[in-house]
């Protein structure tokens, strides 16, 4: 029998690599990103054209490499940081593996120009899948520049599953944030397709938060800070009006490392119990400092997932410490302490004695006067129960069956008169006697779905209102060009905005009626969060989703107490529309207790 077994070829070897460190073009950006800091670059410039696909070129001004280092980097296993297994548990550099490049060269065209701070010139290697096709000596900078070009041009099926460029640019932002939000002490500047995104100058750690998300977040956040054998704190925690239906603004970092740990992330959320409505989660930016041996980053190839010794311990100190940010920063802008003058008095003048008030009242009053016969008044109130449950003898309101037969099928027999009896259950279920027994409309389902057809009568815009002063909303630059996209839409449903010239921030000068403006902000994020969930999730209709989160986001909420004329208007509308059954999302919008099932409560108890 002849050998089966083989060595993989050095190239193949790496391309299987490659699959694990870079899957995408945001893998790519975050290892070149890495690989500059480590060089101890303070200037590093990030440049993409297509997303990523064509070119991902990082620039830095750190350390350089000599000429043959410039050669090896690119070998298999070659690193810098790692001399024996030891090294593993004390690692203080972001990357150390020494995959990186040798995938990235497996699978690019890669064009790298490197010289030491000592050197007159530098070094150009030009790599095309492994293969190196020149090296030479060169002019350039002090540092390293490293060109990716045609990612996975040599792998069309890995190319293939790359999402639009709207959704990977975004995976790009993402890495990028990550990254530098905690190295606030370096520059960096982020271009993309000629256009400047993100120009970030060093600072502190709240101020490349702003300068990253927005001047307006300087104000949503408290510090946290404590120190421990354990683990030493460091961040800002978001005050818990701000917090949001997402955890897209929750970043935690061990190390000057983005890491993903839900125990440690779910000590943060902990500490706001009780603070925050159930289904909202607080946005974080915390730093955690911990001795490397006490803790292994090399449990995955993207050094994302972490493990710690102390994990019980460091649970408990990040959740107290948060709940004291919380308390102690929250409590002090609770208390004036400049004094208030709505509340200044006058002293009285000396040797004055204040006389006591007195109340006038009619001794005589009987409130009970006329209502004397207690059998007259039961009787009274036995009859109206008795006309509010009494089976109703018109036909003029539908069954439930019949409404689910009809969902086709505008119904416009519904007695939407002043005479029909509406009450609220709980300040969620809007009720009303029928022939068949008592119809329970969900409203703020009811609502949504009146509004989705509202939204989706595409002859048809909805009317906004002028807002009286203009609200500014900021975005980040992928998510700003999200908001271009969605433009037609957002237009169709009654919003007037424009994005300021060489800017990510949009003016909104009109929102539809029933939104409101304090709440634009928070608004539009969900609507993006939830346009990027449409794209990935290869959703059919970009429209229908749109305008699903729309009507959803606008419809009442469910406690909100109804007037009769407001719960008239909503069942009304509900049995005009299409599919009054349900709601945009599949739920139910309306239940039937007929008077059988009714009955049979009573006898079952």
């Amino acid at each position: 029998m002849s050998d089966i077994i083989n060595i993989l070829p050095d190239s193949v070897a790496n391309q299987i690599a490659a699959g694990e460190v870079v899957d995408r073009p945001a893998s790519a950006v975050k290892e070149l990103l890495e690989n500059a800091m480590d060089a101890g670059a303070t200037q590093i410039q990030l440049i993409v054209k297509d997303a990523g696909r064509t070119l991902i070129q990082v620039i830095d001004n750190g350390c350089g490499m000599s000429d043959s280092d410039a050669r090896l980097c690119f070998e298999r296993h070659a690193t810098s940081k790692i001399h024996k297994a030891d090294d593993l548990f004390a690692i203080h550099t972001m990357g150390f593996r020494g995959e990186a490049l040798a995938s990235i060269a497996a699978i690019a065209q890669v064009d790298m120009k490197t010289r030491q701070h000592d050197a007159e010139l530098g070094t150009q290697v030009e790599i095309e899948g492994c293969s190196v096709k020149d090296q030479h000596a060169c002019s350039c900078p002090v540092g390293t520049s490293i060109a990716v070009k045609n990612l996975f041009y040599n792998v069309p099926a890995r190319r293939n599953f790359l999402k639009k460029d709207t959704i990977e640019l975004s995976h790009i932002e993402e890495v990028f944030r990550r990254i530098t939000l905690i190295h606030n002490d370096i520059s960096f500047t982020f271009h993309s397709n000629g256009k400047l995104l993100y120009d970030l100058r060093s600072d502190t750690m709240l101020q490349r938060v702003c300068q990253v998300f927005g001047e307006g977040y300087k104000e949503k956040f408290y510090p946290v800070e404590e120190e421990s054998d354990v683990v030493c704190i460091k961040g800002y925690v978001a005050k818990a009006e701000y917090a949001k239906r997402s955890r897209s603004e929750q970043y935690l970092f061990v190390n000057g490392r983005y890491i993903k740990h839900p125990m440690l992330a779910a000590a943060i959320e902990k500490a706001y119990t009780d603070m925050i409505p159930e289904g909202s989660h607080p946005a974080f930016f915390v730093s955690l400092t911990v001795d490397p041996s006490r803790m292994d980053v090399n449990i995955h190839p993207t050094k994302t997932e972490v493990r710690f010794i102390d994990e019980s311990a460091m649970f408990a100190i990040l959740r107290a410490a948060t709940k004291k940010a919380l308390g102690q920063f929250s409590l002090a802008t609770e208390f004036e302490f400049n004094p208030s003058t709505e509340f200044d008095f006058t002293p009285l003048p000396k040797g004055y004695v204040p006389v006591e008030p007195k109340i006038d009242y009619n001794p005589t009053y009987n409130p009970f006067a006329g209502t004397h016969d207690t059998n007259k008044r039961d009787d009274h109130n036995r009859d109206n129960w008795k006309n509010f449950f009494e089976e109703r003898t018109d036909d003029c309101t539908p069954s439930m069956e019949s409404l689910v037969k009809q969902t086709n099928v505008p119904n416009g027999n519904f007695d939407s008169t002043e005479n029909q009896e509406y009450f609220q259950i709980q300040n969620r279920y809007i009720a009303c006697p029928t022939n068949d027994g008592l119809l329970l409309v969900d409203q703020r389902l009811a609502h949504e779905r009146i509004l989705f057809e509202r939204l989706t009568q595409k002859e048809k815009a909805v009317g906004g209102q002028q807002l009286l002063f203009p609200v500014n909303c900021q975005f980040s630059a992928a998510d700003a060009d999200i908001m271009d996209e969605m433009k037609t839409e957002l237009t169709h449903s009654g919003f007037e905005m424009q994005r300021m010239a060489g800017s990510n921030v949009f003016v909104v000068s009109a929102t539809p009626a029933d939104l409101n403006d304090s709440e634009l902000q928070e608004f539009f994020d969900t609507l993006v969060r939830e346009f990027k969930g449409a794209m990935m999730e290869k959703f059919s209709d970009r429209g229908t989703k749109i305008y699903m989160t729309i009507a959803r986001r606008m419809a009442i909420k469910a406690e909100k107490a109804l007037q009769k004329e407001e719960m008239r208007q909503i069942v009304k509308d509900l049995m005009e529309c299409n599919m009054p059954a349900v709601a945009p999302g599949g739920e139910r919008t309306t239940t039937l207790l007929t008077a059988d099932k009714i009955r049979q409560i009573f006898v079952n108890l």
